[in-house]
Parts: structure tokens; sequence; C-alpha cells
């Protein structure tokens, strides 16, 4: 990493003049691609990064498909094609609720389990590398807690889902 650049330098980038929201969709896309295509050479090329939320939603003890469309903010119809869709691929299963009834508990298979596994490795190696590459005095601890008190401040305590919508 450079030495840190003098005020005048910092006028003159043009990224330094973007507004928040296109940096930080910047830094999400950036970030984003370079995951999925890691998770791709690991072997998971068929995943798309909505399945992974869907992944993250369903939690450790499943998920009913409304409760999943829920937690992504998507419709129950895009819920259930999404399901569909993992189901097909291995990585979730249908069982019966356990309040009975008609509604299914959609869960992650062993498949979906050994995805999630290999997703978090090459996600904290992604951010020890970036870490890495920024240099020392860089803090990606603090970036996240700032970041984190921003989402608290304009969405609360529970903020609103990340939409999967790309």
């Amino acid at each position: 990493m450079s030495d840190p650049e003098s005020p005048a330098e910092a006028e003159r980038d043009p990224l330094r003049q973007a507004e928040l929201t296109i940096l930080l969709g910047l830094a999400f896309q950036l970030l984003l691609g370079e995951f999925t295509g890691r998770l791709a050479s690991a072997g998971y090329g068929d995943l798309r990064p909505a399945h992974g939320f869907a992944f993250q939603a369903l939690g450790p003890h499943g998920a009913t498909s409304s409760e999943l469309a829920r937690r992504l903010g998507v419709t129950k119809q895009a819920a259930g094609q999404l399901v569909d869709d993992l189901e097909r691929r291995g990585y979730v299963r249908r069982e019966p609720h356990p309040a009975g009834g008609r509604r299914k508990l959609v869960v992650l298979t062993e498949a979906g389990h050994r995805h999630l596994a290999v997703a978090g490795g090459v996600l904290h190696g992604l951010e020890t590398e970036l870490a890495a590459r920024l240099g020392p005095g860089t803090d990606l601890d603090r970036l996240r807690g700032e970041l984190t008190r921003v989402i608290r401040e304009l969405g609360g305590e529970t903020p609103p889902p990340l939409r999967p919508v790309w």
C-alpha cells in the first residue's frame, strides 16, 4: 500500500469524491466477484450469490419457504423457485415440519453444509488476504465496526434483509 495521500491528492481522486453509496456498491461488487470466482475454483461454480444468501437464511435449523421469503425479502414464489433449484442440485431437502400440518421445513443437506464450510473458509481467507494487501495501519475490524454502526443507525436493531437481486 502506498503512503497516505495528501489532501490535494485525495481531492483529485474521483473515487474519493464519489458518494458513499457508490463506494459501498463498488466494494461489494468487487468483493463478491472475487469471492464467487474463488468458490467456482473450489468446485462451486454452479451456485450464485443468491444461493449463498439462502443458505445463510435457512440457518442451522431450516425454515419454511414462507420464512425463507421473509428473511430474504423476496416473494414466496421467488423463495419457492430458489428452494426448487437448490433441491434439484442436492443442497437442500424438504422435510415434514415438526409442528405437523402441511408445511415443510427446508433444511440443508450434507452438500449444503459442505458448501457453507468451504464458502466460510474462502471468505475468511479473502478478508485476511485483503488486509495484507492493504498493508499496515489498515483496520478491517474498525471498518466492520463502523459499517455495523451505520447499519444499526439506519436500520435499527433488526435491519431489513439483504435482498439477493443480483
